[in-house]
């Protein structure tokens, strides 16, 4: 039998996480798991033979820590996934500009730098809209994630200088399909296709993770969107030099003719979670085995 951490945060206990229904397709495989936080000290990461990243859903609030905590994992001879390579790539959002310079449909983004109150209506013309979304390009579960008006902005100009006068942050304007149709997410085992959910706010929020009350259904996603999660993938291996073991696409209904000339309607990608995704084992009774399919035939080979 051979040992499996599954890399998670200290307390879990605010968060829905579904990471144990991996323990039986694993042991039935040959492998043993065991929760470890990241922030566990002193610890031997030889007694591992694997550590697959799974639920340490602090990291943004160290990520430098975080990096150095993967990287002892990396040299200890423990495989680590996803790699530190791939992590290191997706741990900041800027990714998001190079896939859509590999012809990759992303939320048009504007990448910015110590925020000034006098920015906010720049931001607003630029994007030709009346909302925007501003967030941290290192971020989890919306943390630190600002939807504002453009009638109300100027009252959180105070918050967003506290929070980005000496980070770096993104800006995109909200897209309304979040709240009227909701957000796909697409999950992709070792490059295998798995399963895909809708997931929606609630009522008067945004966000849509279970912890700010999203609500989530399983879907069989339209060829369209299928053949976006592919070519993203694609793009993120070209850019990586690897495939991921486990990646999570999020995708919205997009149409740009408000903002540019060209317009056209198509699912824009909002992120590529490589690192630390729900990936929703919940919401497929197969899907926790397929990922450990997935995993020992990676750790096989």
């Amino acid at each position: 039998m051979k040992n499996c951490a599954i890399l998670t945060m200290n307390n879990l206990s605010d968060f829905e996480c579904y990471d144990h229904l991996l323990d039986e397709p694993l042991v039935q495989l040959g492998w043993k798991t065991q929760l470890v936080s990241w922030r566990c000290e002193k610890l031997n990461w030889q007694q591992f033979d694997a550590v697959i990243i799974r639920s340490p859903w602090d990291y943004q609030d160290d990520a430098n820590a975080f990096l150095s905590v993967l990287k002892e994992i990396d040299h200890s001879g423990a495989r680590l996934q996803n790699s530190l390579t791939t992590v290191r790539w997706n741990i900041d959002k800027i990714y998001l500009k190079s896939l859509a310079e590999q012809a990759v449909d992303i939320v048009p983004t504007l990448w910015h730098k110590n925020f000034s109150s006098n920015n906010i209506n720049e931001f607003f013309d630029y994007f030709k809209c009346q909302q925007l979304v501003i967030k941290p390009r290192i971020s989890a579960n919306a943390d630190n994630t600002f939807w504002l008006r453009k009638d109300t902005a100027e009252q959180f100009s105070s918050q967003l200088e506290a929070v980005f006068s000496t980070s770096e942050f993104m800006v995109q304007p909200f897209i309304s399909s979040v709240i009227d149709e909701g957000e796909f997410s697409l999950f992709y085992f070792d490059g295998g296709y798995s399963h895909a959910i809708l997931k929606t706010p609630k009522q008067g929020d945004f966000r849509v993770q279970e912890e700010h009350g999203g609500r989530l259904q399983t879907i069989t996603p339209a060829k369209d969107l299928l053949a976006q999660a592919e070519a993203t993938l694609s793009a993120i291996t070209r850019l990586t030099g690897e495939m991921p073991l486990y990646a999570r696409l999020d995708f919205v209904r997009f149409n740009n003719e408000a903002m540019f000339e060209d317009s056209r309607e198509t699912f824009a990608l909002m992120e590529a979670e490589l690192i630390e995704p729900s990936l929703y084992f919940n919401m497929d009774e197969k899907a926790a085995r397929r990922f450990a399919t997935a995993f020992v035939q990676r750790m096989n080979t």
